[in-house]
């Protein structure tokens, strides 16, 4: 067990930052081993490092650490014979020591003793997929020139010798998220246990771009994978194919102009795959997901669940074959539910607050092990069992349960076409008619998303335990309430979206236990554009906190990592009309203003045009402005580090204090 000094974690931010938090989960075939990572800072605290602990599938055996090293670990699979296979960038004892770390594919055996290298390829390892029989398919990145890994090595080895780091592009897309995409691209490797990997795409381009997912069939023969393929004007959409892992030959499964497919999933029997069709978007329309299946053989798409009016995600089959098990955003949860393979019929597994991710199905097809969240509880393994009446076990995990410092209460109100609304409110222990509490309105991104679980890089109770209310919408926009409710915002970011926020801000203002008088508002990336949104139609909030938020949307959709996604929804009317920057006059609210300099999904410039855009209309004779900007250098959409995670909450709670409670202006003490 994991012991850490719980007195105050969300008081201390140097205690919150140390907290271990559970990420990811992986069973075995036999259904005997259990893994899961702990993530803590590592020794200099300078980033988040994972170690893989090993969970009892019973619920009788405390959770053992099987891993520990200062690069860290990911559990990606098992053997047939139940040794753990997993990815990290640790020393190889018998590699060489002047080459450069990468994510190599390591076996740890189950009886015991040293974990070794299986495969290194200087390209690394990603999405590692395992069959029955020993067969291996995982991808690496190697350049169009690569033939193998030895000519990789020798390339990469000659760029670092001559100090070339310049990339030059041929197609798009060339960046995703904080990665820039070098000369490299990513290719399906195929390998045997102990075995030399074997290339089996070749140089594809961007055919298996960061979007891509892949699948292996049971006997080892064939590849499911998403396909990325051009099309005009820098476009791109994801297409089904199957490979054959002997000969490389691929054939196309789907391929539609009007349809992307998501996360495909091979059968038990090996003939069918399961997989999240996408029709996608245009201006008028948000487009829709639903579960499909698809003959291994070759076959029309039959579709499953096109009457269900939520959104599936990641399918997993239950053994038989008979049904598979999805999880779906639903009223600011989000459940397990069955979805029977012949009619398409959905059945709810889950039916408490939870948000249920990571599951895979135990090879007796009773029960589902997953880790789950709610806005008041972090991660922690469970087992879920589908037979007769669901009921969820949480079993010993690794990390004790986190007690939080108050409560959690539900908001409706109705929103001005009369659709019904909700919201997260998360409560201080000591809010009430006689301890009022100053309110927080805190937007999520996305911006088709939903508060439906704990965010260790959101957290509201934090906020909580300084006093504040936190409301966690879901406006307009959001998952889990149906299609319409998608479109009420679609296009439209500053109709809806801005009237529901107002909507539940107003009910919940009228409770006896929010002091209305003290409100401030806060978000990040879309709940920044909201921020920003929101500075120019009212002064209602004392205080606007914004985060890696879109300002100026004609610069944005031409900048951002993927425009051709963006563009569909927002014509360039759309795109002026919606424009926070255009209502920059209106702006009296003080404003924080944060950004990473590696986002390349909202980029810099947006907050540098904002922030000039605030300083410049400034009227104070001595130059002086009620604004602040905090810049992260090497930091991208998110802040990632602990060290840079607590000064964003010391900066952030700053501020607040400052124009929500008159207290005096602090400046961090890290920040000079």
């Amino acid at each position: 067990m994991i012991i850490d000094d719980r007195s105050a974690p969300f008081a201390d931010l140097d205690a919150y930052v140390a907290l271990p938090r559970i990420a990811g989960l992986r069973l075995s075939p036999d259904g005997r081993r259990l893994v899961v990572g702990v993530n803590t800072p590592d020794r200099k605290k300078n980033r988040y490092t994972t170690a893989l602990w090993e969970v009892d599938p019973a619920g009788v055996h405390p959770a053992r650490r099987l891993t520990r090293s200062d690069k860290g670990e990911t559990a990606v699979a098992f053997t047939p014979d139940g040794d753990l296979l997993f990815t990290s960038a640790r020393p190889d004892p018998e590699g060489d020591p002047d080459e450069e770390p990468i994510s190599a594919l390591w076996l740890l055996p189950a009886a015991g003793g040293e974990a070794r290298v299986v495969a290194s390829p200087p390209g690394g390892v990603q999405g590692l997929v395992a069959a029955p029989d020993g067969t291996l398919v995982f991808g690496s990145a190697l350049a169009a020139t690569s033939a193998g890994p030895d000519e990789e090595r020798e390339f990469r080895k000659k760029r670092k010798d001559a100090g070339v780091t310049a990339v030059l592009y041929d197609e798009y897309p060339i960046r995703h998220w904080d990665q820039s995409f070098g000369p490299d691209r990513t290719r399906l490797l195929t390998a045997e246990l102990d075995g030399e990997p074997r290339d089996l795409t070749g140089h594809v381009g961007r055919a298996l771009g960061v979007l891509s997912t892949w699948d292996l069939s049971p006997d080892g023969r064939t590849v499911v994978a998403t396909w990325a393929v051009a099309e005009p004007a820098g476009s791109q959409r994801y297409i089904l194919v199957a490979i054959d892992v002997a000969t490389g030959e691929r054939r196309t499964l789907a391929d539609d102009a009007a349809y992307e497919f998501e996360a495909p999933r091979i059968s038990p029997d090996g003939t069918r795959v399961a997989v999240v069709v996408y029709r996608r978007s245009t201006a008028d329309d948000p487009g829709d997901r639903w579960l499909a299946l698809v003959p291994l053989d070759g076959g029309p798409v039959r579709d499953l669940t096109t009457a269900w009016d939520r959104w599936p995600a990641d399918p997993r089959w239950l053994p038989d074959g008979s049904a598979l098990i999805v999880a779906a955003d639903h009223y600011g949860r989000a459940p397990l539910w069955r979805v029977d393979a012949a009619t398409g019929q959905t059945t709810r597994l889950t039916t408490d607050d939870g948000c249920y991710t990571d599951y895979e199905v135990a090879p007796d097809g009773r029960s589902i092990y997953a880790l789950r969240s709610t806005t008041d509880s972090p991660s922690a393994p469970v087992r879920v069992s589908i037979e007769g009446t669901p009921a969820v076990e949480h079993l010993l995990s690794p990390v004790a349960d986190l007690p939080v410092p108050g409560r959690v209460a539900e908001v409706t109100a109705t929103a001005d076409d009369g659709t019904p609304l909700r919201a997260w409110l998360v409560l201080p222990a000591d809010a009430g008619p006689d301890r009022p509490a100053p309110l927080l309105l805190w937007v999520h991104g996305g911006p088709l998303a939903s508060w439906s679980s704990w965010s260790w890089r959101w957290n509201p109770w934090l906020a909580a335990a300084k006093g504040y209310a936190v409301l966690l919408p879901d406006p307009a926009l959001s998952t889990g309430y149906g299609l319409e409710f998608i479109r009420r915002g679609w296009g439209a970011w500053g109709a809806a979206p801005y009237t529901d926020l107002i909507a539940l801000t107003d009910a919940t203002e009228r409770r006896a236990d929010i002091d209305a008088g003290r409100t401030a508002m806060m978000g990040g990336s879309f709940g920044g554009y909201m921020a920003n949104w929101i500075a120019g139609h009212t002064d209602r909030f004392r205080a606007i906190v914004t985060h890696a938020s879109l300002w100026s949307l004609d610069q944005m959709l031409g900048t951002t990592d993927a425009s051709y996604y963006w563009i569909r929804e927002m014509t360039p009317e759309a795109a002026q009309a919606n424009s926070p920057h255009r209502f920059a006059d209106e702006i009296t609210t003080p404003m924080l203003v944060i950004h990473g300099d590696k986002d390349y999904r909202v980029p810099i410039g947006e907050s540098l045009r904002l922030w000039w855009d605030l300083l410049s209309r400034s009227k104070a004779a001595d130059g002086t402005s009620p604004h602040r900007f905090l810049f992260f250098p090497d930091e991208n959409h998110w802040i990632l580090t602990p060290g840079h995670a607590k000064v964003w909450y010391e900066t952030v709670f700053a501020f607040l204090a400052h124009h929500v409670h008159g207290e005096p202006w602090q400046r961090p003490d890290l920040l000079g």
